[in-house]
């Protein structure tokens, strides 16, 4: 016998607005750089460059179930993870997104970034 679920999203998760390391980023992005640059490993301007590149790439469509994460989002988690090395598991804490999604979303978007910047910016 299957055991009906309780509820299909865990409360933090809802709150990730509020809870998540986003808010803590557009902060420092505001109000201290410096910080901001020790954090995600990329000043400003560079991030503000790095999304305008690949913002088209990472606009998602919101659906009835759940709205989608904005480009700035997704990238700012996707930089998390590849300037701190932590797991995924550890990660959604922080980012306010379910392993699951970020398994899925970090690799698609460092598929991204490497096929907008591989022509002009990286050697193969």
């Amino acid at each position: 016998i299957r055991k009906r679920r309780s509820k299909w999203v865990k409360s933090y998760l809802v709150k990730k607005q509020r809870l998540s390391l986003i808010p803590l980023l557009k902060e420092l992005r505001e109000n201290d750089p410096d910080d901001f640059r020790n954090y995600l490993r990329m000043d400003v301007d560079t991030f503000d460059l790095l999304l305008n590149l690949v913002k088209g790439g990472l606009i998602k469509q919101n659906t009835v179930m759940r709205e989608a994460s904005s480009p700035e989002q997704r990238l700012m988690d996707t930089l998390c993870f590849l300037a701190t090395g932590r797991s995924y598991e550890d990660l959604k804490y922080s980012v306010g997104i379910s392993a699951q999604a970020l398994r899925y979303f970090i690799p698609e978007t460092c598929a991204i970034i490497f096929k907008i910047l591989k022509t002009d910016y990286m050697l193969y």
